[in-house]
């Protein structure tokens, strides 16, 4: 008989006990910054900084002239303070955060969080591929047109 780790055996004697489910938590702090959300939010959602690794957030605060096609410039000391913000909140900031660096190379730097592998494979799984001409989602970078509660950091399925 192959030997369990005990942690294992814990664990699922809790879940039995308490009758609790496991789910997947598909929740992320929200951004509580209110420069972050009046600079960022000014243009489009406010994205949880757990959603991209530390060299993305510099690289997309290092250019904002060209953020996306759009000129997103802003003056420096708004810059230090988002890319802080962003870098010290990252997915690569903690332990608890760190889904969206599932399958990312040391050298890749995402500029999109539509291209993370952890996205790309949540989306392909769940969503249609007809779910993203719906007029109401307009791109995959919108994330309230399927998750209401997106902006608070609640991404669980609605």
């Amino acid at each position: 008989m192959p030997k369990t780790p005990i942690k294992y055996l814990v664990a699922i004697f809790a879940i039995f006990l308490t009758g609790t489910t496991v789910q997947a938590d598909e929740r992320y702090d929200p951004v509580r910054n209110q420069v972050v959300i009046d600079e960022c939010g000014a243009c489009h959602m406010v994205f949880q900084p757990q959603m991209l690794p530390k060299k993305s957030w510099v690289k997309i605060m290092n250019d904002l002239s060209d953020h996306f096609g759009e000129d997103a410039s802003l003056d420096a000391s708004s810059v230090k303070l988002i890319t802080k913000y962003l870098q010290e909140n990252s997915a690569d900031s903690g332990w608890r955060d760190g889904k969206f660096m599932r399958g990312l190379s040391k050298n890749s730097t995402p500029l999109r969080i539509t291209k993370t592998p952890y996205w790309v494979r949540e989306h392909n799984e769940e969503v249609p591929q007809r779910a993203w001409s719906d007029p109401k989602v307009k791109s995959r970078a919108n994330c309230p047109a399927c998750h209401r509660r997106a902006n608070s950091g609640d991404y669980d399925d609605d």
